[in-house]
């Protein structure tokens, strides 16, 4: 007890000493929300990586879907890694760097305003994120909280509240540079923890081939009637995963606290190593979460998940594990879930403040009022997340994977295709994009309501939000040709940020 309490006592601190440390950044609004633009490709890169994933994944995701689908389920992790960092860095990176510094935006609802002439828009993408973004940050408490609880013994309410005031602390003090610098740190720590973890896990059960072999003996009529079927290629049902693959995935694509990472990223050298690093970050924690799930079958039966469910499988297989490794896993999902919560709260509070309060509520807001409101944000978002995720413990109302799905999918049901679009086709329209903004959120909110009213595919809200952000995709451009074109002076001046000359050194470009 005492190691495991010196660790997490030194992760505290250094945590705290940074965000303290990271004040001078944080004196202005494009400093506290961006970092001033001039953020590295390892910060960024790993700012991306442990803001995509957080105990979310580690606890809930990685239990719920290693349970239901084995060993298949690594390729949810392999998914994340190849879309959800590689292409997404590829197809978004510069082209969102380029277009928001040209429109002067710090935020997606400020982008969206800008770039399709819409003050409605912008309000209605702001209000959009705050309400969403809260069912996703009770659900980082929930799978810390199984963890603290196997490992100290501390009631949930405890863990919940210190995860948030330390949070709060280095968020309010520092801002994004605070949170990318210990955003670095926890990566490293996630990095090295999955690798110990997965490895001793797999020694204990008579190393990789032992627990393979053993996996495929495992047989649950319940799921299917296929023998080895929790390890074989593609899993017992493809078409869920698939569904699974595609919101975990390319749903990052539309979430502001993952896109708002390319706005501040410093040049052209650091998208292109951040692009790697994020890449390599993300194949190595996603991948490795996930094939650790995939063995869950080996430590607990169908009786015990269905008496304590999906959420209290990873820490099961973990309570074995000698004092040391504890300490390092708790450090680990720690790390996870508080670069995730800030990014979260970062996110929301600057867009309330920039995008809804700024010039709509409060006329002239001067900078330093904006700070002060966006601090005061992240006290009120954090407060309320903490309320809702030990109401939702105690009623025991739903579980990490609906949580986080519902969010997930409204979110990039309602902003990818207008994002992604709108920074590579000039004729996308703004009926289209409301089509997105109302469709996502109405199908997702009635999905949690009205879930038996749903056709059986829809019914999981991870399936819905992939139906979602599918329907989003093909809606947009078709609805574009048939309706209002945008303004061409609105239009121009925003692509105008492509065809501006910059000059680089011969051993980028031969000079003609």
């Amino acid at each position: 007890m005492a190691l495991k309490l010196i660790i997490l006592l030194v992760f505290f601190a250094v945590t705290i000493a940074i965000g303290l440390y990271c004040r001078k950044h944080a004196t202005d609004v494009n400093g506290f929300v961006l970092g001033g633009r001039s953020v590295g490709p390892w910060l960024t890169a790993f700012a991306y990586g442990t803001t995509y994933f957080s105990a979310v994944i580690f606890v809930g995701y990685a239990g719920q879907f290693g349970w239901k689908y084995g060993l298949a389920s690594t390729w949810i992790g392999l998914g994340n890694a190849l879309i959800g960092s590689l292409l997404a860095w590829v197809v978004l990176g510069r082209r969102t760097r380029v277009m928001t510094h040209r429109l002067g935006s710090a935020t997606m609802p400020d982008f969206f305003g800008k770039r399709y002439d819409s003050k409605g828009l912008k309000l209605v993408a702001s209000v959009i994120i705050f309400i969403f973004l809260i069912p996703y940050t009770a659900s980082l408490y929930n799978g810390l909280s199984r963890l603290f609880e196997m490992a100290f013994g501390v009631d949930y309410a405890i863990c919940v509240i210190v995860m948030a005031v330390l949070t709060g602390i280095y968020v309010i003090a520092g801002g994004y540079m605070a949170t990318a610098i210990n955003d670095f740190i926890q990566g490293i720590i996630m990095l090295f923890g999955i690798i110990a973890v997965i490895a001793t896990v797999l020694h204990g059960k008579g190393g990789f081939m032992t627990a393979v072999n053993s996996l495929a003996a495992v047989s649950d009529p319940a799921t299917s009637a296929q023998p080895g079927v929790f390890a074989s290629f593609f899993g017992p049902d493809p078409l869920s995963l698939l569904g699974v693959v595609i919101l975990t995935s390319l749903g990052t694509w539309g979430l502001p606290q993952m896109v708002q990472k390319f706005y501040s990223i410093k040049s052209e050298q650091a998208i292109a190593k951040g692009t790697i690093i994020s890449t390599v970050f993300a194949i190595v924690i996603s991948s490795g979460c996930y094939f650790l799930g995939g063995f869950s079958r080996l430590f607990s039966t169908p009786d015990t998940v269905a008496s304590t469910g999906f959420d209290a499988l990873i820490p099961t297989m973990l309570a074995n594990l000698p004092d040391i490794l504890i300490g390092v896993v708790i450090v680990l999902v720690l790390s996870a879930s508080m670069s995730t919560l800030s990014s979260l709260v970062m996110v929301s509070s600057s867009t309330l403040t920039l995008d809804f309060l700024k010039d709509n509520i409060v006329k002239n807001m001067k900078e330093r009022t904006q700070l002060l409101i966006i601090r005061s944000l992240i006290v009120v978002f954090i407060i309320i997340s903490v309320i809702i995720a030990i109401v939702q413990y105690q009623s025991n109302i739903t579980f990490i994977a609906q949580l986080m799905g519902i969010s997930w999918g409204t979110l990039a049901g309602a902003f990818l295709a207008p994002f992604l679009y709108g920074l590579y086709m000039k004729r996308t329209g703004k009926a289209a994009i409301w089509f997105c903004f109302l469709f996502s959120t109405v199908l997702m909110t009635a999905n949690l309501f009205f879930r038996p009213y749903f056709p059986s595919l829809l019914q999981s809200p991870i399936n819905c939000g992939a139906f979602a952000m599918i329907v989003g995709l093909i809606a947009v451009p078709l609805l574009s040709t048939f309706t209002k074109a945008p303004q061409k002076e609105v239009v121009e001046e925003a692509f105008a940020a492509y065809e501006e000359k910059v000059t680089v050194s011969v051993k980028t470009a031969i000079e003609d």
